[in-house]
């Protein structure tokens, strides 16, 4: 759990104490249902994950996107009641604690409550960048900014490998996160690569001009919980 590496020892055991269960989860599995019961406080182990909702109409908007060591849902946890629907995006594996042990912890550890208060800021923080990006920016940038936190994100999490990584979201999910049609989105996707910002294959992004990619999705880092070392 990388919100417990600076923490004492003592409390990463405390926390590592807990007791959880695994489940092994499928690509496309709901995890939650909106407005289902949590009994339980999740953390994504390994694989992605999604949140979101469905509007009578059927259309469907991404909330956000989590992959490893992130809590993809804590906040529906503490309040016992799904807000969104948690959904894998991959194949993947979860470790499930009891809500109710985790509220006594972090009241009995003050260190693990502000690590887990952080990691729910940074969620806040990430969901308000997408709405500007949903609000106020073109396809172009939508995209643009979409892929350049994704590299940030993994990078910190160690799944970046020189400039490329996994996207593991189709051209439809794509769109749901960012207010766009698929065709739109494959469009601009085309229009990215013939502009040399970045090559993609088989779901692998490789960020071929990172400056101007970022500055096409106008893209700054300060949300997020990492610092660039870019040129």
């Amino acid at each position: 759990m990388n919100q417990l590496e600076p923490l004492a020892q003592e409390d990463r055991d405390a926390f590592l104490a807990l007791p959880f269960r695994l489940k092994e989860v499928e690509a496309g599995q709901v995890i939650l249902d909106e407005g289902s019961d949590t009994p339980s406080c999740i953390e994504l182990l390994a694989g992605f994950t999604y949140r979101h909702r469905t509007l009578r109409n059927g259309a469907r908007q991404i909330i956000s996107v989590h992959i490893p060591d992130d809590f993809p849902d804590l906040q529906s946890g503490l309040l016992g009641t799904a807000i969104h629907t948690l959904q894998m995006l991959t194949p993947g594996r979860l470790a499930l604690f009891r809500a109710e042990d985790l509220q006594r912890l972090v009241f009995e550890r003050p260190a693990i409550r502000n690590a887990l208060w952080r990691e729910t800021l940074i969620d806040i923080s990430i969901c308000g960048e997408w709405v500007i990006n949903v609000g106020r920016r073109d396809a172009r940038g939508r995209i643009a900014h979409l892929l350049c936190e994704f590299a940030m994100r993994l990078r910190s999490a160690g799944l970046l490998e020189g400039d490329s990584y996994e996207l593991p979201m189709t051209q439809d999910q794509i769109a749901d996160a960012i207010g766009l049609t698929a065709v739109h989105v494959n469009r601009t996707l085309q229009e990215m690569r013939r502009s040399g910002l970045i090559y993609t294959e088989r779901g692998i992004v490789k960020v071929t001009n990172w400056m101007g990619l970022a500055a096409l999705g106008d893209f700054n880092p300060q949300y997020l919980p990492i610092e660039p070392d870019r040129g």
